[in-house]
């Protein structure tokens, strides 16, 4: 009788949005393969899948990171937070509610990553200049040049940030 074993892949233990999560794939896998096809998180998009237009952009201990090219067995140990767990619906993240009442995203397929990449600027700075708040979107490629107005918008959260909307 031939041998019945298979070579399944072991779970794959992941902190995600402050849960822990077991995804049974290769250790190579990207991380955002891993958030969207075994997890159900859709809001990470994919873009490039170069790591180089930040739309699939999540935070990693708190620091964005390309999920498209970031193996799932780099993160042992650390916390992986998606644009679904900055906020909900009913009570979205600042700088995503800030984008949605400017009316800054255009098509929205960057938004995701736009917004965890300005969710961490604003948690390690709470009064970014429009420098500051352009140099930390630098990574985010935004084709339908909406860029302009989701920097104010990042300014409108952050001042609604300091004075009390802060997450």
């Amino acid at each position: 009788m031939p041998d019945q074993t298979t070579d399944a892949p072991a779970p794959i233990s992941l902190r995600v949005n402050g849960q822990q999560r077991a995804v049974c794939t290769e250790e190579e896998t990207p991380l955002l393969y891993a958030l969207r096809n075994h997890l159900g998180l859709k809001g990470t998009r994919f873009g490039c899948g170069l790591g180089l237009c930040g739309a699939c952009f999540v935070l990693v201990d708190g620091r964005p990171v390309f999920s498209c090219d970031t193996p799932v067995w780099s993160l042992d140990g650390k916390e992986v937070t998606t644009v679904e767990g900055l906020g909900t619906a009913d009570e979205p993240h600042p700088v995503a509610k800030a984008i949605e009442e400017t009316q800054a995203a255009q098509c929205g397929y960057c938004i995701s990553g736009l917004v965890v990449a300005a969710a961490a600027l604003l948690k390690e700075n709470d009064t970014p200049s429009e420098e500051e708040v352009r140099e930390a979107l630098d990574r985010n490629l935004c084709r339908c040049g909406a860029q302009n107005r989701v920097v104010n918008a990042v300014l409108v959260a952050a001042a609604e940030m300091r004075q009390g909307g802060n997450r």
